[in-house]
């Protein structure tokens, strides 16, 4: 698999993380301190809409990048009831078997997001006039990376448990 991919994804998921705590210190900021101070002296309120919309699509955008991310790093759950009792070849297959499964869904989720993004592509968000396809698009990418990172899984070998990988 390509590193520069996997460090793309994990930058952006770290700006989006950034950009979600910010956003939410300014929306308290802005409801609670300016909101107050507008309020004490009969001004006009200052307008914070655009908050609640840069949260919704940082939080999307992040969602599905951490989940992709959370797959190449093999860091999701997984419960291992008796499988480990079974011969090498076995779990090899089961842990085929998961990650195309893991691939197919992350297939459904781009092909539902591409939809998704073309049928809101005529609407923008009341706040920020940013087209809804952006947001949409959020499960394109993020689909298209858990097929990716899904399908890397089945042809890179899963490390040796005593490695730690998410188990």
């Amino acid at each position: 698999m390509a590193a520069w991919l996997h460090r793309i994804a994990r930058a952006a998921a770290t700006l989006l993380i950034a950009i979600a705590i910010f956003n939410l210190l300014v929306g308290v900021f802005l409801r609670y301190v300016v909101g107050a101070i507008t309020d004490h002296y009969d001004l006009d309120p200052v307008p914070y809409v655009w908050v609640e919309e840069v949260g919704e699509m940082a939080l999307a955008w992040l969602t599905l990048l951490a989940a992709a991310i959370g797959i190449r790093q093999r860091s999701h759950f997984t419960l291992h009831v008796w499988v480990h009792q079974w011969s090498p070849r076995a779990q090899r297959a089961i842990e085929v078997v998961h990650h195309l499964l893991i691939a197919g869904f992350g297939a459904v989720v781009a092909w539902y997001g591409w939809s998704l993004s073309q049928l809101n592509a005529s609407l923008t968000s009341p706040g920020l006039q940013i087209n809804m396809a952006w947001l949409y698009a959020s499960s394109l990418v993020g689909g298209v990376l858990i097929v990716v990172y899904a399908l890397s899984m089945v042809w890179r070998p899963a490390p040796d448990a005593g490695e730690g990988h998410g188990s």
